[in-house]
């Protein structure tokens, strides 16, 4: 196992590699969505985590960035380097493939699939 210094670390990307994901080509996303932060110098400032499932399998391949807040959805390897590139790089979310914002009321359904059952409390 490897800990990772995260100190000037500005973004964490988390990569859904649940079972729906991973049909609809999480390994694919995950692995060229890190080579884009690499050839793009980013490495360093963004760092990525595979996830289990994040409950948004109608959404899948999801991406979430962090502290940002945003959700993406139907993300694909060219999707992902427009992640990168956009967001990550010049600071402009993708809006077409934003899901979710998180706002200071709460996480904000934006487009995407259906809401899904309520969370239980």
């Amino acid at each position: 196992m490897t800990t990772w210094d995260l100190s000037g670390t500005t973004r964490l990307v988390l990569l859904c590699n649940g079972d729906s994901c991973s049909e609809r080509g999480a390994d694919a996303v995950t692995l060229t969505l890190r080579r884009a932060l690499k050839d793009a110098g980013l490495d360093p400032l963004v760092h990525t985590a595979r996830t289990r499932c994040m409950g948004r399998c109608d959404d899948g391949c999801t991406v979430v960035v962090q502290p940002d807040g945003v959700w993406y959805r139907e993300v694909t390897p060219e999707v992902a380097r427009r992640i990168v590139r956009d967001h990550l790089r010049e600071g402009t979310p993708m809006h077409e493939h934003v899901s979710f914002i998180t706002t200071p009321q709460g996480m904000h359904q934006v487009s995407g699939t259906r809401p899904g059952k309520p969370k239980p409390r």
